[in-house]
């Protein structure tokens, strides 16, 4: 991970924020004033530097708010965090605009400083997995009529400005598409934002959407740009639209009339020219007979329609898609890629595909690391795919948590962009009925053997090879299968997964920024 930079003049700030960052595995590198800063960035390479910077504002050397504005300039996605003392706290506002992540007002309470940190940690990294699947994702992929239609839609929608309106079931690859919209629009230079409607407690959505003024509610000790000045001369994809609370579509719905809207406590109008792109998998005509959409909302969002078809409705993309998700997981894991029988080819183009690309592409890294040759044959297929005995979706869903965990999961997208991960290694070979260990058995097949016996053993095999992260990688395994069934029960509501698991709101999206599943 990339180092927190730390900006001050003043020796025991930068001690304590050293030293209690530290302590949270989080490395740090420290400045006395800017020119050391610029000084260090004109040394390296943008992939070197930081992955968020504390600064000060008043500093022998330079100030804080240059600074800002000198790094937003070079490095736009990074976080940058301004600590200021409250007599100077009116110029740190007035220059909010530069593009500040927050501010950390002096004298300051260290446990919350470094809940701040985090949280820009997590919005950093964010940044860094956007801009990696912008940069290397390739075209989308697909032969079927069906999806030639969806590309004849993007080229003729790419150059426009018209709202669009992405319908398709969940797993289909509905975000990829925005990308492709903004990718090859005039407003490619221009930021993409996305934000996933359903996935954001309600009483936190408007002022992610539209910003806050320091004071507008308990907790908001500085101003903050919402998702819409985020994104403003780009795109703004606004996944699952369907499920966006009744009170804030009014709000959205007058920002899509005239570019206008007040942040959260704000009285000044806020005008953002931002080309709004929405998505969902629900059927919105249904939800405004059921009165709890406006059709006003729907009329504006349905000016251009996309349908993206269910992977069921495209059996003749199976082939390339697997092929392809076969290559990405064996370069994500080190290994040679395999490939699969031609029979195992039409087995599984025979599968209904209830998750869609995303199924397909759990279903790939299974194979990948359980198959036990190059060539994977019917009998190396998942249980769901060869109708075995049991869940039909045991291994999917459990596999796309363990994946997940372990840095796989290529998110909503018809073609997968991921994070490279890590499986521990393994002296015999490994199929569907004879796994690595017991606790791989019982995470796949969820009460064969009980999880702890496999747990016990999955440790033992980490030890003896000689690692030294064996409580964190295990620890961050378990919490993110445990997360990922929870919001699968919920349909991917934290709130409400946080009070099945028995934590926290707070705790679930911490951990979920933590364990890096906010793209999964």
């Amino acid at each position: 991970m990339k180092p927190i930079w730390i900006v001050d003049d003043d020796q025991s700030i930068r001690f304590v924020l050293e030293k209690a960052l530290l302590r949270e595995g989080l490395p740090t590198r420290s400045f006395t004033n800017p020119r050391e800063v610029m000084k260090a960035l004109e040394a390296e390479s943008d992939s070197d530097g930081p992955q968020v910077l504390v600064s000060d504002i008043r500093m022998p050397g330079g100030s804080g708010l240059d600074l800002l504005k000198a790094i937003k300039q070079r490095m736009p996605g990074l976080p940058v965090i301004i600590m200021t003392a409250f007599s100077d706290l009116d110029s740190a506002v007035s220059a909010f605009q530069s593009g500040a992540f927050e501010y950390l007002p002096k004298p300051f309470d260290l446990p919350k400083a470094v809940e701040l940190i985090r949280r820009a940690v997590g919005e950093s990294q964010r940044e860094d997995v956007a801009e990696e699947k912008m940069a290397d994702a390739p075209e989308m992929l697909g032969q079927a009529p069906a999806m030639q239609d969806v590309f004849r839609g993007i080229g003729r929608l790419a150059q426009s400005h018209v709202t669009v309106l992405i319908t398709g079931e969940s797993g289909s690859g509905k975000e990829l598409v925005a990308h492709a919209l903004h990718k090859h629009s005039p407003r490619a230079q221009q930021p993409f934002v996305a934000i996933n409607t359903a996935a954001i407690p309600k009483d936190l959505l408007e002022s992610e959407l539209f910003g806050h003024e320091r004071g507008a509610f308990t907790g908001a000790q500085a101003s903050r740009r919402g998702r819409f000045e985020q994104a403003d001369g780009g795109t703004l994809f606004l996944d699952e639209i369907g499920d966006m609370p009744f009170d804030l579509q009014t709000r959205l719905l007058r920002v899509l009339s005239d570019g206008h809207f007040y942040r959260v406590g704000g009285h000044s109008a806020v005008k953002a020219n931002v080309r709004v792109i929405a998505a969902t998998h629900q059927d919105l005509e249904q939800r405004v007979k059921e009165g709890v959409f406006r059709e006003d909302l729907y009329h504006r969002l349905n000016v251009i329609r996309l349908r993206l078809p269910a992977l069921r409705e495209r059996r003749e993309d199976v082939d390339v898609l697997a092929r392809y998700f076969l290559q990405r997981s064996a370069q994500q894991l080190g290994v040679d890629p395999k490939r699969m029988a031609d029979a195992a080819l039409e087995r599984l183009g025979q599968f209904q595909f209830p998750g869609n690309v995303r199924q397909l592409e759990n279903i790939c890294h299974w194979l990948t690391v359980m198959a036990p040759t190059q060539v994977i044959e019917v009998k190396d297929l998942p249980p769901e795919v060869l109708g075995s005995a049991g869940s039909a979706s045991a291994v999917p869903a459990a596999f796309s948590a363990l994946s997940s965990g372990l840095g796989g999961g290529l998110a909503e997208t018809a073609l997968g962009m991921s994070e490279p991960g890590q499986l521990a290694s393994h002296d015999r070979p490994l199929n569907a009925y004879n796994l690595a260990t017991p606790f791989d058995a019982a995470v796949v097949n969820p009460g064969v053997l009980g999880w702890e016996p496999g747990l016990e053993q999955e440790a033992l095999a980490l030890l003896k090879s000689g690692r030294t992260d064996v409580w964190d990688a295990l620890t961050r395994r378990f919490e993110t299968s445990l997360i990922q069934a929870a919001l699968a029960t919920t349909r991917g509501r934290r709130i409400e997964a946080a009070q099945k698991l028995g934590i926290g709101r707070n705790t679930i999206t911490r951990k979920i920024q933590e364990l890096g599943l906010d793209d999964a």
